[in-house]
């Protein structure tokens, strides 16, 4: 399959995108009331990593980049 670069960026975009949201979602579920934010941050950063890996890897095993 042969897709344009322009195409292959948005894709790359997209899947950041959709990792910061998955990030959000972490940092709040594993954030507590009246407690340091560092670690929520870290969870979430954690978070985003794991799943932008899990994104590209998945669009790289489909052959679309």
């Amino acid at each position: 399959m042969n897709i344009s670069f322009a195409v292959k960026v948005l894709l790359v975009v997209i899947c950041a995108l959709v990792s910061v949201i998955v990030a959000m979602v972490a940092a709040l579920i594993q954030h507590t009331p009246f407690t340091p934010k560092g670690p929520a941050f870290l969870y979430g950063g954690g978070a985003f990593a794991g799943s932008m890996l899990l994104c590209v890897g998945v669009l790289s095993a489909l052959g679309l980049l």
